[in-house]
């Protein structure tokens, strides 16, 4: 059975810890269960035990799922519901048209430093909205998304800047407990290949004591991470 949850306990006793329930998690922190934007489900089996978890940003879906989830009666849901995205593990298969890329995660925490940049732990979200260039991505509602998640200690941000200008950036936008998720990793190109991203992203994973996860494009950006110390542990699918 799929079931809303209207209560930040909703999801207490789902014990799997991948990039998705992160996510998931680190929203329902983020916003709860009082805003019509920001909808969250569960999948329980005959026995209560919570088999999946779903979060729901606008009409954009995140799914995490066990072994013991009725993925038919996941597929189902999405097909009656709708969606205009859905992200979840490349295990979840639905006859939709998707893109797909790898997932990596890490628990080292290696200092890795670059001399000439400063690190700024608060940079302004203009700035890094403009040096990750988003495509497509409208600026009053990213940072206000971004800036309610920092507000909560759900996410932060990061630039690597030189002579006071941001060079690199990088974000945690999903911080639950231990574990995050980051994303907007980007050196603008005349400082690349200078070790700039690699002092700012390993100095952001050593700030969390548990996993953290990326979300790669298939067959971008490897050798970089790997070189941090994450590796490989599976692919990520996002329908549309």
């Amino acid at each position: 059975m799929i079931e809303m949850i209207n209560d930040l306990c909703g999801f207490d006793a789902y014990c799997k810890t991948d990039i998705y329930s992160v996510k998931i998690k680190s929203l329902l922190k983020t916003y709860g269960c009082k805003y019509s934007f920001a909808v969250f489900y569960r999948q329980v089996n005959e026995d209560k035990k919570i088999t999946a978890v779903l979060s729901k940003l606008d009409n954009d879906f995140t799914l995490s799922f066990t072994e013991e989830s009725n993925v038919e009666e996941l597929s189902q849901f999405f097909k009656i519901i709708g969606y205009s995205s859905l992200l979840s593990d490349s295990c979840f298969q639905m006859n939709e048209n998707y893109s797909e890329g790898a997932v990596m995660v890490t628990g080292i925490k290696k200092e890795i430093h670059a001399s000439g940049i400063v690190i700024n732990r608060y940079p302004k979200l203009l700035d890094l909205f403009n040096l990750v260039d988003y495509d497509s991505v409208d600026f009053e509602s990213w940072y206000v998304d971004l800036s309610h998640r920092i507000r909560h200690n759900c996410a932060c941000a990061a630039t690597a800047e030189m002579d006071g200008i941001p060079v690199s950036s990088a974000i945690l936008s999903s911080i639950y407990n231990d574990d995050a998720v980051l994303t907007a990793v980007q050196t603008i190109p005349d400082y690349r290949k200078k070790g700039y991203a690699s002092a700012l992203v390993s100095e952001m994973i050593c700030d969390i004591k548990g996993s953290v996860f990326i979300m790669r494009e298939e067959n971008k950006n490897e050798s970089f991470y790997k070189n941090i110390g994450f590796i490989n542990c599976g692919k990520w699918r996002m329908y549309k």
